[in-house]
């Protein structure tokens, strides 16, 4: 499980990217690195440059280094450019497409979803947040879980503000269910990160 005990603001301003809406307005009044040497400038060895732009789409996706490291491997046998594959690869788990479909405000929420076992795909229960979505797999809310409160938020449209929906996904916020339409493409995918950096981190 990947370590979640330091605070997402101060760690959204240490990557330089907001993990949460509620990170967004700190991030924007303090956009440098935590601490007192945070405003100095720092010399970035080519190294450092890769190994954060490997850390920030990590964080985006909330792994630990031996998930990230997996997906890595599984991209480099796709066709096409190992960093879009990668970036499709961890963008088919369960938890992401949770998270893109409105059902669940932040990364972290939909992982809780999943594991706590409200969510199903094609009729069955599944509490693994690294689930591989396939296209034409349905996943939904269990009926047993509707009622709770995050889930009438979500039906009510509460979390789909927080970004537009990928076209990937068709989304019935009303059933709480949505759908893998395809694969989705890299430029479709709302995450920040250069992933050749990426690659380059892994091919060192």
């Amino acid at each position: 499980m990947p370590n979640q005990s330091r605070p997402k603001v101060k760690k959204s301003r240490a990557l330089g990217i907001a993990l949460t809406p509620k990170a967004v307005k700190y991030f924007e009044a303090r956009p440098y690195p935590p601490g007192e040497h945070g405003r100095g400038r720092k010399q970035n060895s080519d190294y450092k440059v890769r190994l954060l732009e490997k850390q920030r789409l990590r964080a985006q996706y909330d792994i630990s280094e031996r998930q990230m490291a997996r997906a890595y491997d599984r991209a480099k046998k796709a066709e096409g450019k190992t960093g879009e594959a990668l970036v499709v690869e961890l963008e088919r788990r369960l938890d992401a497409l949770v998270l893109r479909s409105g059902i669940a405000r932040t990364i972290y929420q939909a992982r809780q979803m999943v594991v706590h076992g409200h969510i199903e795909v094609n009729g069955g229960k599944v509490d693994k947040p690294s689930f591989r979505v396939r296209p034409d797999d349905v996943v939904m809310v269990r009926e047993r879980s509707r009622a709770k409160h995050p889930f009438q938020v979500a039906m009510a449209g509460g979390y789909a503000g927080e970004g537009e929906t990928p076209r990937y996904l068709q989304v019935n916020l009303q059933a709480l269910a949505f759908r893998l339409d395809r694969d989705p493409n890299r430029k479709e995918i709302p995450v920040i990160c250069d992933e050749q950096l990426v690659v380059e981190y892994y091919a060192r």
